[in-house]
């Protein structure tokens, strides 16, 4: 199978950020999804992901819309599935459900959220994957965890589909939830090197045969910033050269075990970058 190719739609607000317009574009140039990230406190202005992976939803027919990743302790577990289910309904079976235990405590501070503690957010990880599960398949669904309990839940309709939830999870405990619940994983270069990149996956391959899935279901996802530049330094967390330097350097990453790849074309002249990567590296891509 070819890899799935992914790429960042930044959630900018300003003079002439249009994410909606990217993601129409990003259709245009085959690639098989769009993400963005989830960060609703903060001093530059942005959308908020869900709205705004709506509009992009509705102005796009075939691309694959994706949160890379949902803070599960912004939003209760069963708005959530009703959110999502929605969504996924109304794109045709579209979305991709990234969902992570939230990274930045003084974004929670900031929101008056309340913090929570390390076990807090992998507990509530684990509780709002079963509670969304729970919700999107079986009637009157009851369920209470450390963190999050729905009491003899309705919820119609019932999801058409699967939904995928894909994880972006580091640590051993969340890489175990990933293993045991999830459809995906989705870390990215800058916070799993690509040496950590086989422990990783081997806790999470040892979780799912723990309780009896098959590793191979569980699709991984790797989030590369890339710029397109001959002559240009790359860092460790970014992968930068001309196209074909580029493309080799994916290529390689690809071959850590990745069935997909997250593009995130760096600099500020995004939609340029983004076409030079469909037209001169995603075809060598498919190619290996």
């Amino acid at each position: 199978m070819s890899v799935l190719i992914g790429v960042n739609i930044p959630a900018a607000v300003g003079p002439g950020a249009d994410p909606v317009a990217d993601a129409v574009l990003a259709e245009q140039f085959g690639f098989d999804f769009v993400s963005s990230s989830d960060h609703p406190s903060g001093s530059s202005p942005t959308f908020e992901t869900w709205t705004m992976l709506a509009f992009i939803a509705a102005a796009t027919t075939r691309i694959g819309v994706a949160t890379r990743v949902l803070g599960t302790p912004y939003r209760p577990p069963a708005m959530v599935a009703k959110m999502a289910e929605t969504l996924d309904r109304l794109s045709g079976g579209r979305l991709i459900l990234g969902l992570g235990s939230g990274h930045s405590d003084e974004e929670f501070r900031a929101f008056g959220l309340g913090v929570p503690t390390p076990r807090q957010k992998v507990d509530g990880l684990r509780d709002a994957i079963t509670i969304m599960r729970g919700l999107w398949t079986t009637r009157d669904f009851s369920y209470e965890g450390p963190v999050y309990r729905v009491e003899r839940a309705p919820m119609e309709p019932k999801a058409a589909r699967r939904i995928p939830i894909w994880c972006g999870t580091y640590g051993p405990r969340a890489l175990a939830v990933t293993g045991e619940l999830a459809d995906g994983w989705i870390p990215s270069l800058g916070s799993a090197a690509p040496d950590e990149i086989a422990g990783m996956r081997a806790r999470i391959d040892a979780a799912a045969e723990a309780v009896g899935r098959d590793p191979s279901e569980i699709t991984a996802a790797y989030n590369i910033p890339v710029r397109i530049e001959p002559g240009g330094s790359g860092t460790a967390a970014t992968v930068v050269g001309s196209a074909s330097q580029v493309a080799e350097r994916l290529i390689q990453l690809i071959g850590l075990g990745f069935q997909a790849i997250n593009i995130m074309p760096s600099g500020p002249d995004g939609r340029e970058q983004m076409e030079r990567i469909a037209t001169e590296v995603a075809p060598a891509l498919r190619a290996a």
